[in-house]
């Protein structure tokens, strides 16, 4: 199962966020840098509502959502590529998960102390890029001698690597993280091999308090922050940015559905951001879900972009790859418009797919095998 880490400076909200996302209490919240020292786990339900529009179809007894793993971090500081903080510690756990969930603080409270003494989100994002791009040289740094002996003794991947190696160090230099480098094909599936920190797909989430979220208004100080993380991130990242009030979502983690509900409506929200927060988190892993439904569950299946599929068929059971004959496919939009897969299959929205299709997220599909 891929993770995603929860990272950003002491006291910005990652574990009020983690026991959000995953509805416990597991991780320690505090006002004071460093209350979390081990990272904290949690398995986490991807919210998808085409489950429920076909389980409500197919009169199913249950439903089963996809998955992702989150993981809260402790607060990297300015210097912890030389260990500040134990920086050390905390950037190898950043070094084993698959994405990053950047929390940046986007509110004025006096009463809850920012480890630099003043607000600036943008600053604070810099200071988490530039340790990650820091350790990242200091890597490649280490690696660079060896390479560089094996390619002087014919090694063609040896070569090949430190070729790209060279391409890679002085964009980081120049303070640009790997995610940013306009790499080939070939060159992006060898740089997986350099586990660079910096080289991870990140997403921000702006944290901001809980009169805020319903009425961000442009000119309102968490408004103004709001923007610029969001100017910062498409610009000099390439990535977005959303906005979460982890005070709201920790209010919400012993509430029932119903209550939850109820008490967003109170504050003028239809839901709260954690939601949406998962979902582009799962979009950023790359991963993408299709769906099979009957009367004994709608499930949800975790594939990767891209997947083929005999691919996707093997994620319910290797003998459906083995075996695969073909996948009959149906659009999910197009069954629940319809409303039937008879009536579908009769408007000709139901399609027999071979071993060479692409999956596309949403699609409902029904596997043919024979082992």
């Amino acid at each position: 199962m891929l993770k995603a880490g929860i990272v950003g400076l002491p006291n910005v909200g990652k574990s009020t966020l983690f026991n959000a996302i995953t509805r416990t209490r597991k991780a320690q919240a505090a006002n004071f840098p460093f209350c979390t020292i081990e990272p904290n786990v949690g398995i986490v339900s991807v919210p998808d509502k085409r489950l429920d529009a076909l389980a409500e179809l197919s009169k199913s007894e249950k439903t089963i959502p996809t998955a992702i793993e989150f993981v809260d971090i402790a607060g990297l500081v300015k210097g912890a590529s030389q260990g500040e903080g134990l920086g050390n510690q905390f950037l190898s756990h950043i070094r084993e998960v698959d994405a990053i969930v950047q929390v940046v603080r986007c509110f004025e409270n006096e009463d809850i102390h920012h480890v630099a003494g003043s607000m600036d989100p943008v600053r604070d994002i810099e200071v988490i890029n530039t340790e990650l791009i820091l350790a990242d040289m200091s890597s490649l740094e280490k690696r660079k001698d060896k390479l560089a002996k094996n390619a002087r003794g014919g090694d063609a991947q040896a070569k090949a690597e430190l070729a790209l190696l060279e391409k890679v160090l002085p964009h980081l230099n120049a303070g640009s993280p790997a995610s940013t480098l306009d790499l080939s094909t070939e060159e992006r599936a060898l740089l997986k091999g350099f586990f660079l920190l910096s080289a991870k797909p990140v997403i921000f989430a702006c944290n901001v308090q809980e009169g805020d979220l319903a009425n961000l208004a442009p000119d309102s100080p968490s408004g103004k922050h709001v923007a610029a993380v969001r100017k910062y991130a498409a610009e000099h990242l390439g990535t977005e940015a959303t906005v979460i009030s982890a005070q709201i979502e920790s209010e919400l983690v012993d509430l029932s559905p119903e209550e939850c509900k109820d008490y967003l409506q109170s504050l003028g929200l239809e839901e709260s951001g954690v939601g949406e927060l998962i979902k582009k988190v799962y979009t950023l892993l790359g991963l993408r879900t299709y769906l099979t439904t009957g009367p004994k569950e709608t499930r949800a299946w975790t594939i990767r972009a891209g997947d083929k599929a005999p691919a996707a068929a093997g994620v319910i059971h290797s003998d459906f790859e083995r075996g695969f004959i073909a996948a009959e496919t149906i659009a999910f939009h197009d069954l629940v418009t319809l409303g039937s897969q008879g009536k579908a299959r009769e408007a000709g929205k139901l399609r027999i797919e071979g071993k060479e299709y692409t999956v596309q997220d949403g699609d409902v599909i029904e596997f043919r095998f024979n082992v």
